[in-house]
């Protein structure tokens, strides 16, 4: 039987990292559909969890902190000190290219908001330093839809891989019979079940 090659844009555990991007309180309120958002991130971290992804988590300067859902959550899994920039560009901020650095993975999977800015200019300066990049459309959002609808356009055409939580989290299962595969399929319950409470 022929043997079938996978395609290299198929995000495998072993080589990526979670970014969770300006997730914060003083934020969260101004963002289009920021509940469907936090559920989305909430079952991504999970999934990372599941999969022993490791998580980077950013905070821009004077928008308070990440949401309280997603930080117990976070700290659950492993304490996460928040990495604050300013620019709006995690890749312009030392100790996020140290992080990185030290990760030493090459898939980047994107959450958080906002689509047109902090996620934007994140991914395309990661993109220009060839890593592959995934942004979760579901997972990010601006304060209007268009902001967001034409950011994912944007970086589609600049290379970034476009997909969805759910999409995400079964490319990542892979198969079935992954010991981890009930897991994940409780996370997908609970995701699709919070969602039809929104």
């Amino acid at each position: 039987m022929q043997e079938y090659k996978t395609h290299k844009s198929l995000a495998k555990p072993r080589d990526c990292v979670l970014l969770v991007i300006d997730v914060q309180d003083r934020l969260v309120g101004t963002i289009s559909q920021a509940d469907i958002v936090i559920t989305n991130i909430t079952a991504l971290v999970k999934a990372a969890q599941i999969h022993q992804i490791p998580i980077l988590m950013t905070e821009q300067e004077k928008l308070g902190s990440t949401v309280p859902p997603l930080k117990g959550l976070l700290d659950q899994y492993e304490p996460l000190d928040p990495i604050t920039k300013q620019s709006f560009s995690s890749c312009r901020n030392a100790a996020f290219g140290q992080a990185l650095e030290r990760l030493r993975r090459k898939y980047l999977l994107i959450a958080g908001i906002e689509t047109h800015i902090c996620i934007s200019q994140t991914a395309l300066d990661l993109l220009a330093n060839d890593y592959l990049v995934y942004v979760v459309a579901d997972a990010t959002s601006s304060h209007t839809t268009q902001d967001h609808k034409t950011a994912i356009e944007r970086l589609s055409k600049q290379g970034a891989t476009i997909t969805t939580t759910e999409a995400l989290i079964f490319e990542l299962t892979a198969t079935a019979q992954a010991p981890a595969f009930k897991q994940v399929l409780d996370v997908v319950k609970d995701r699709r079940n919070a969602l039809s409470k929104q």
